[in-house]
């Protein structure tokens, strides 16, 4: 296979960008199978691994993306760089907590576990591709359900959502716990 696969390969990931793309798409641009692919991908990201590189290779749902490392956060804050511009806001925190532990969810679901409306917060999750409607539910009205997004895994590091934290009884209905994990995480 050699070093120009595997250049070709880095090449295809960073155009590719936040969308990434799947091992069978890289197979048929390269011209190799699968498993030849996996094989690549694992000796890099091993290399990737190494503490002199500051990006990483990251798989979400069998999309593999290049992302920056997590742990030079403040250097890039300190550049400028914030993803999105803006911090969620504590309603989009919130609401995107429940989303993510309850999926697929309707805006009135979460609505009520809130208490509050939650319309603006959805929206600020949507615009910035963190949920996406999912369908919509069987019973009166058939109102829009809603998932956390492949960019959702990304934003917040996550390789699936088996890598959400536990919550434990006592926060299943208010979801602080998951808040605050979303909040530290996007701090850096």
């Amino acid at each position: 296979m050699g070093e120009s696969k595997l250049a070709i390969l880095e090449g295809l990931l960073f155009a590719a960008g936040e969308e990434g793309m799947h091992k069978k798409q890289l197979s048929e641009i390269l011209e190799i199978r699968e498993i030849d692919v996996e094989e690549l991908l694992k000796d890099w990201k091993k290399e990737l691994q190494n503490p002199g590189r500051g990006i990483r290779l990251m798989e979400s749902r069998g999309t593999y993306s290049l992302t920056t490392k997590p742990e030079y956060a403040a250097v890039y804050k300190r550049w400028g760089y914030k993803k999105n511009h803006t911090r969620l806001s504590q309603a989009s925190l919130e609401a995107l907590a429940i989303i993510a532990y309850r999926q697929p969810i309707t805006r009135v679901e979460v609505d009520y576990i809130r208490g509050v409306k939650s319309d603006q917060a959805l929206q600020t999750l949507a615009e910035r591709q963190l949920v996406e409607e999912a369908g919509r539910k069987e019973t009166v009205g058939r109102p829009i359900l809603y998932r956390t997004t492949e960019h959702f895994l990304t934003y917040f590091g996550l390789q699936s959502l088996e890598d959400l934290p536990e919550l434990r009884e006592a926060f299943q209905e208010d979801y602080s716990a998951a808040e605050n994990f979303f909040d530290s995480l996007e701090e850096g």
